[in-house]
């Protein structure tokens, strides 16, 4: 079997979103002028890519069992392709959960050590986090097909991995870690937005019932809209805060953000949203990952 297959399976593309609450959170510890443990970054940001990457696994083994990627736009997905077999896939995915556990464990141990309680808070929380990149297309009540996707999105890409991690550098809570999930919560929601009108037509026909299909694609414009409008006041409220000024350079790639919203009435065919999905993830990862580094250079 060629490796090939299996970095296609990954989905590559979708990887910097990922990232992006860790990173986030991370500039976060460094606007509080709180010292980064560089340990706990990689191993969450390790224990994210394995998480993104049996979520992309299970996206594709799940919507080949239900016939939904029969004639969908984007990229190909391997499973409905035959390059790899079902089982071969569900196999993978059971394989990545348990390292994915392994490593969140090691990493949750290397915060709380012998803190029992907390250790049970963020392990269940990892469960729960495993658990709803498998079934947001995989199983009977599969969630991604009744709309409850974005929220999923949400709570994942901005409550848990911008709240949550910053808790697993700091050990403790703070208000400003709220505008931090609401950014990259609401511009991965935004790009599962996209992503989902751009399949509306696919979806409607397979009844893959998403928020676009259930909403249409009238309404669903204005609601990206207000995502990505309510995700950039969010860190502009984080910058604000920060009175540091030189973190305005982190908003620069909204630049393109702002660019795409501008011209997204001009995308009659859906199909052409495919490239626009990109612009929001990268965007995300930019904002992120800059801040971060303005946050170790500043401090």
């Amino acid at each position: 079997m060629k490796i090939k297959y299996w970095i296609k399976a990954a989905r590559l593309r979708t990887l910097p979103l990922s990232f992006s609450c860790i990173l986030l959170s991370s500039s976060l510890v460094m606007i509080n002028h709180i010292e980064l443990s560089y340990k706990i970054l990689f191993l969450a940001l390790t224990t994210t890519l394995l998480l993104q990457i049996v979520s992309n696994f299970a996206n594709d083994y799940g919507d080949a069992i239900k016939g939904a990627d029969k004639n969908r736009t984007g990229e190909e997905r391997m499973v409905q392709s035959g390059k790899i077999s079902k089982f071969q896939m569900k196999v993978a995915i059971v394989i990545l959960s348990i390292i994915t556990l392994t490593v969140g464990l090691y990493l949750i141990f290397s915060v709380f050590h012998t803190d029992i309680y907390k250790i049970s808070i963020f392990l269940v929380l990892g469960i729960s986090s495993i658990i709803a990149a498998i079934k947001y297309t995989v199983g009977k009540y599969a969630y991604g097909y009744k709309a409850y996707g974005d929220l999923s999105v949400f709570i994942f890409f901005g409550m848990v991995g911008v709240i949550g991690s910053y808790y697993l550098f700091t050990k403790n809570f703070h208000w400003i870690t709220i505008p931090g999930a609401l950014f990259t919560g609401l511009m991965s929601c935004g790009v599962l937005n996209l992503n989902n009108m751009r399949d509306y037509e696919n979806d409607l026909i397979n009844n893959k019932n998403t928020l676009v299909v259930k909403m249409g694609i009238h309404k669903s414009k204005k609601y990206h809209f207000l995502l990505l409008f309510l995700s950039i006041s969010s860190l502009l409220t984080i910058i604000l805060f920060s009175q540091n000024y030189y973190y305005i350079i982190s908003m620069f790639p909204l630049i393109f953000v702002i660019r795409h919203l501008i011209h997204l009435n001009k995308y009659q065919d859906m199909k052409l949203l495919d490239s626009q999905l990109k612009v929001i993830a990268i965007s995300c990862f930019g904002c992120s990952f800059i801040s971060l580094i303005i946050g170790l250079l500043v401090n």
